[in-house]
């Protein structure tokens, strides 16, 4: 049986490495990405290829390498995303419009470039990686929840337009987990005279406290082989523990008003 390729978009470090590491060890061919491969002169956890997901040449050059060596890619983990936090009035709309192009445009822009190799073979599997926050407007979070959002809901109407072809798409949401994604965040710096000064900086050491004491990425590497081996993924996994995956729940059944009071006690603003 044909050894199936995987992509993993942001595979470097985080979860993508783990997500990486996991499947190559069950089996798949796998290729990582980054934008700045040789700063990973000692990766050798697999193959680590340069592409910038905001860049349409390298993603091409990139999908272009694998579908010479394998003929087409047989599943697309669009993993790469960026942090951002801040209050939304001092966020400079040129991060913002970074961390749109990052996590909603580049998972578009990989997923375009494979889409023709997997239509032609008449298979493949795309997986989103958003976030729970995507599913709730979080204080301070808000641009982050937005993006992660967007790309949920194109996930839900992208799917339906590629079910004639073979190719399946689905959105894997995590929760909070022990990575060093908020080293790569863009924060909004705390200024000292701004009216939003004392809770930003509350919610930004909370948020961080939130990531370190995070679940064990392995947990997601999990979830995605079973989604991967899973004749028909769902429209959307929640991935994390289990009161953020409950907040989903919650919004869904709760008043709004109170929901929000909710959330305003958890971030004791």
């Amino acid at each position: 049986m044909k050894q199936k390729v995987i992509l993993i978009t942001g595979g470097s470090s985080g979860l993508g490495k783990s997500i990486g590491i996991f499947l190559k060890d069950k089996g798949y061919i796998v290729y990582g990405t980054s934008r700045n491969p040789e700063r990973y002169t000692d990766f050798n956890s697999f193959e680590l290829l340069q592409l910038d997901v905001a860049n349409i040449d390298s993603v091409n050059t990139a999908i272009t390498y694998i579908e010479q060596k394998h003929g087409a890619i047989d599943i697309l983990i669009n993993n790469a995303g960026a942090g951002i936090t801040g209050p939304i009035e001092e966020i400079p709309e040129e991060e913002i419009l970074k961390n749109f192009t990052t996590n909603y445009f580049g998972p578009i822009n990989v997923s375009k470039a494979v889409i023709p190799g997997m239509r032609k073979q008449g298979s493949g599997l795309i997986i989103n990686v958003t976030s729970i926050a995507g599913y709730m407007g979080l204080p301070y979070r808000g641009i982050y929840s937005a993006s992660k959002a967007a790309l949920s809901i194109t996930t839900e109407a992208w799917r339906m337009e590629l079910k004639d072809f073979g190719i399946q798409m689905t959105n894997v949401a995590p929760g909070d987990f022990a990575t060093n994604i908020a080293a790569g965040r863009y924060h909004a710096p705390v200024v000292k005279d701004s009216p939003y000064a004392a809770p930003y900086s509350r919610t930004l050491e909370q948020m961080d406290a939130h990531v370190d004491s995070g679940e064990d990425p392995l947990l997601m590497a999990k979830a995605i082989f079973e989604v991967i081996e899973t004749s028909k993924p769902k429209v959307d996994y929640r991935i994390g523990a289990f009161l953020q995956k409950f907040s989903i729940t919650l919004k869904k059944i709760l008043p709004s008003r109170l929901y929000e009071k909710m959330l305003l006690n958890h971030y004791k603003l």
